[in-house]
């Protein structure tokens, strides 16, 4: 028995697809495909990892004959490669064709997509990675409705060291609505804060602006010590200017800006 015909065996003996097999291995469909085929040969770190899936010796594996199993009682899922410190899951249960759980960790670029998925890079409803993405994601970039990560963009919401999102919280944020020590977006407040419409901060920029220092077409300064932000601005002055500069406005955006004022 050659070595692909016997690769071919072995997965049919576990009831893996091509497919399965290759989302295991972080490989394509038609790696597995030529390997089964004796058209190209894995690499080792690969046929140690089919070893261990299959529980056959890497011995074995390479020769010709029936492949020796090696005692071990081995599954296809989940399951752990020690020495590729590769860990692998993938739920049998569905949803809109996603695997329920799909955890993919290890070194390289591992790859889980899931209603719920757990990798070095993730996509799903709820994503956990490195890089993710997702409904709901985390990771040191994660994107998606809400981001959380280093670098996070949310469509709704974006939390992070920089964040970018409709709503977003960082260090650094840029969005419709931004808090952050440096906030850039249409309505912003933080220790820098610039927008197209509503500032406030230490340094605000903006129409309507509000802090220490402060530059817009209507504009409040705060000359309370440091610590005691505002204790100089009327927060009704400053809803008044607002309502004049935007008559469009919500009266719930209002409330929010206006929040930390007195």
């Amino acid at each position: 028995m050659n070595f692909g015909e016997k690769l071919y065996r072995l997965r049919k003996g576990k009831g893996l697809s091509q497919e399965a097999l290759a989302d295991m291995l972080n490989v394509s469909r038609q790696a597995v495909s030529r390997w089964e085929s004796d058209l190209s040969y894995p690499e080792t770190d690969k046929i140690i990892a089919l070893s261990e899936i299959y529980g056959v010796t890497v011995d074995s594996l390479l020769k010709n004959g029936e492949p020796s199993y090696d005692g071990q009682n081995t599954v296809s899922e989940p399951y752990w490669i020690s020495r590729g410190m590769y860990y692998h899951y993938k739920s049998k249960k569905t949803l809109f064709g996603l695997p329920l759980v799909h955890v993919s960790i290890g070194r390289g670029a591992k790859r889980a997509k899931g209603i719920v998925a757990i990798g070095n890079i993730a996509t799903g409803g709820i994503a956990i990675g490195f890089v993710s993405c997702g409904v709901l994601s985390f990771g040191l970039l994660g994107t998606g409705m809400i981001g959380f990560g280093v670098l996070s963009i949310g469509l709704l919401l974006a939390l992070g060291a920089i964040s970018i999102g409709t709503f977003s919280i960082g260090a650094v944020s840029l969005g419709i609505f931004t808090l952050g020590a440096v906030a850039i977006g249409r309505y912003s407040i933080g220790a820098l804060a610039v927008a197209t419409r509503i500032a406030i901060g230490n340094h605000a920029y903006g129409h309507v602006a509000v802090g220490k220092v402060a530059e817009g077409v209507r504009t409040f300064i705060d000359s309370s010590p440091m610590g005691y932000n505002f204790l100089d601005v009327s927060r009704e002055d400053v809803r008044r200017a607002i309502m004049e500069e935007f008559p469009d406005i919500k009266n719930w955006i209002v409330k929010l800006m206006t929040a930390s004022l007195r």
